[in-house]
């Protein structure tokens, strides 16, 4: 007997009643998948890997005012809407929710796998993030709840290269400027200074190890085929003003963010 129908069958004994709580759609069933073994070990501060992590927060600090600082800051919210926006240059398509209802229930349904899979790894490591162990300005408040989750792996850096990964398969033909700009969305973590590079890099295989496994379910390939076709219907991005805010952001997203 399930949790939620006990539940139910207890408050309808007492006379109460029940909604059945809403459960978002995942590819991937709790407990499909187990990364664990997969993902590298947080690295601790005084091994080579966190000594790397501790030398690049320090070297990109010096980005703070500069356009890739900018960057950073509008790739901090993470939500859907703006996510879209930011990856309307590598994909020369003008995408949003409203427009691309199902090409954002193909994303978000794929990022809700990953997400679940860098949050359990979040809770085991509980790394601290890279401005409590060395001071620096970061691009985002340093408020208390951002200082009490975790670093390790990033959850913004497994978000963006789930929507690379996805959006290059949609739109094969732009899987180039696609996945740069998903690796630079990650980096856009390191340059803020709220996650390591390690955690950046972790992110990155959370996300292709779900997706891995994600790709081999038929629901997902049904709804990459209807994104497919959504997408294809949608205007293009060409015109002017847009060709010009393009171009300086593939400028940002080829730089190294860090030398």
């Amino acid at each position: 007997m399930g949790r939620a129908w006990k539940l139910a069958v207890l408050a309808g004994a007492a006379g109460i009643a029940v909604a059945a709580a809403p459960q978002a759609t995942t590819f991937l069933d709790p407990g499909y998948l187990n990364l664990a073994d997969v993902i590298p070990p947080a690295p601790i501060p005084e091994e080579a890997r966190g000594v790397a992590d501790r030398e690049v927060f320090k070297l990109t600090r010096a980005l703070k005012g500069t356009p890739r600082w900018d960057m950073a800051i509008a790739d901090v919210p993470g939500d859907t809407a703006s996510m879209m926006r930011g990856f309307s240059c590598a994909t020369r398509i003008v995408m949003t929710p409203t427009n691309a209802p199902r090409t954002a229930a193909l994303l978000e349904q794929a990022s809700r796998d990953s997400r679940r899979e860098t949050n359990q790894l979040k809770a085991f490591y509980k790394k601290k993030r890279p401005f409590l162990i060395d001071s620096g300005e970061t691009c985002e408040p340093q408020t208390d709840a951002l200082a009490q989750s975790y670093d390790y792996p990033s959850g913004h850096a497994t978000r963006g290269w789930t929507w690379g990964l996805v959006l290059a398969e949609v739109l094969h033909e732009r899987a180039g400027p696609i996945l740069a700009r998903a690796r630079a969305y990650g980096e856009s973590r390191i340059v803020c200074g709220v996650h390591n590079m390690s955690a950046v890099e972790a992110g990155r295989m959370v996300a292709s190890s779900t997706l891995a496994v994600v790709r081999t379910e038929r629901a997902y390939a049904d709804m990459v085929v209807a994104a497919r076709a959504e997408l294809a219907a949608l205007p293009k991005l060409d015109d002017a003003a847009s060709a010009q805010a393009c171009s300086a952001q593939e400028l940002l997203v080829t730089q190294p963010i860090f030398r």
